[in-house]
């Protein structure tokens, strides 16, 4: 009997950040091939920072995205802090933790509403559901507005802000200032409890598969900027430990590395790992709105992650209101320090999940070593097994059929392979 060949093609993945191709290889109704490829080309940031003096690490590395370059920041200075033996505490630290809100309400609502929820409402593209469902679309652009004005007041601008620095930042805004990002953050928090329940309406393939989990863990707060890196299965080390229990690994169809866990291979960071490992730190408001949309306290299917995306955008508009509320002036924008030389170490929670910064720096600041793990990269291998897994089950479907619920299983992961977007080029195969 001959063998049935069946290649699934897509050129160009269509709603994600960046530039990557999808290729499932399918004989006698088996998968035989799986590759996410990546070909958009290195762009080089850790050899770019190497000579470069600490303090430019920040505003460098934010240039690595326009949709998350708060994380990049965060990253970075807690990177150089911890190498120079510097606490950032107090008003500082809420500071930090309100500019993390903002991007995660601009990054999650693009997700949500322009990204994602045209695959489950069967439009092509957010335009196509705007046409039908204006006033949807608009809540989210106006969600996402919001989302970069607190970037904009407490980063300096919008896109990649200027604002932050090793200690603290350069100026820090009065109650003045902040007091009309609560006004519409009243609103904000409205749309987004809506927006739980409107995602927890879609419908959702049934498909769950048994992960390891890996977020960061605080035992006081759902996580943004510090605590141990914990997971489901036993993991719980100190951010320094990374390195002795992830490794990079190069794969011949991307351009960007796999990273695994050395005792276990493949693990899923983002807001599901967050959700999973930090249920209990959520405030009281997102506990409520996770029950109404009858979302478990653990999560195994990846497609409701749009719910959980939602989720945490209410969180961090909860979080935000908090902290402009108990918002007072601090007496300088930034905590003193010398630098020195050492090896520092920082892991934040980006949108997307952990990033990973590591810096060996000489007496005078001068950055000798860099490297930096982005949270796409964590997930590319657990995205190739989960599309194995996904099509199998699904071998007869038409072609056109089981290729829109391919990219959707891939934009479930929102992964950010840079900040450019771009429209689907597919070619379908038979052999």
């Amino acid at each position: 009997m001959p063998m049935k060949t069946k290649t699934i093609q897509v050129d160009y993945l269509a709603r994600v950040e960046g530039e990557g191709a999808l290729r499932v290889k399918i004989q006698n109704q088996a998968v035989t091939q799986v590759e996410l490829g990546i070909f958009e080309p290195p762009r080089f940031f850790e050899a770019f920072l190497r000579g470069r003096n600490y303090a430019e690490a920040p505003d460098i590395t934010a240039r690595i995205c326009g949709i998350c370059p708060v994380a990049y920041q965060m990253s970075a200075v807690h990177a150089m802090e911890d190498a120079f033996g510097v606490r950032v505490e107090g008003q500082l630290r809420a500071l930090r933790r309100l500019l993390y809100c903002g991007e995660w309400i601009e990054s999650h609502t693009l997700h949500v509403y322009l990204l994602h929820a045209p695959d489950f409402l069967g439009y092509q593209d957010a335009i196509q559901l705007a046409g039908d469902y204006p006033e949807i679309v608009q809540r989210g652009l106006q969600l996402k507005k919001i989302g970069n004005e607190i970037v904009r007041v407490v980063g300096g601008r919008e896109i990649h802000p200027i604002n932050v620095r090793v200690g603290g930042f350069y100026r820090v805004p009065t109650r003045r200032e902040l007091e009309p990002l609560a006004e519409q953050l009243k609103w904000a928090r409205d749309s987004a409890y809506e927006t739980v329940q409107w995602t927890s309406t879609f419908p959702m393939p049934d498909f769950e598969r048994e992960y390891e989990f890996v977020a960061l863990h605080h035992p006081a707060e759902y996580p943004f900027n510090e605590g141990r890196l914990i997971s489901n299965r036993g993991l719980d080390i100190a951010v320094r430990e990374y390195a002795e229990h992830f490794v990079e690994e190069h794969v011949a169809h991307s351009n960007a590395l796999h990273s695994v866990l050395k005792e276990r291979g493949a693990y899923f960071v983002g807001p599901l790992a967050r959700y999973n490992l930090n249920f209990n730190q959520l405030s009281p408001l997102t506990h409520q709105a996770a029950r109404e949309a009858k979302l478990p306290a653990f999560v195994r299917n990846p497609f409701q992650g749009i719910v959980v995306r939602a989720l945490e955008t209410l969180y961090a508009c909860d979080q935000a209101l908090r902290l402009i509320e108990q918002y007072e002036p601090p007496e300088s924008p930034a905590v003193p320090f010398t630098p020195r030389a050492g090896i520092g170490y920082g892991c934040t929670e980006a949108p997307r999940g952990i990033l990973y910064h590591r810096y060996q720096l000489a007496d005078d600041g001068a950055i000798l070593d860099a490297k930096i793990i982005p949270p796409t990269s964590q997930n590319q291998k657990t995205m190739e097994e989960d599309l194995r897994a996904f099509v199998t089950p699904r071998v007869k479907l038409p072609k056109p059929e089981l290729t829109w619920q391919c990219e959707q299983a891939i934009r479930n992961y929102d992964p950010c392979i840079s900040c450019a977007t771009h429209f689907v080029k597919l070619e379908m195969e038979d052999e």
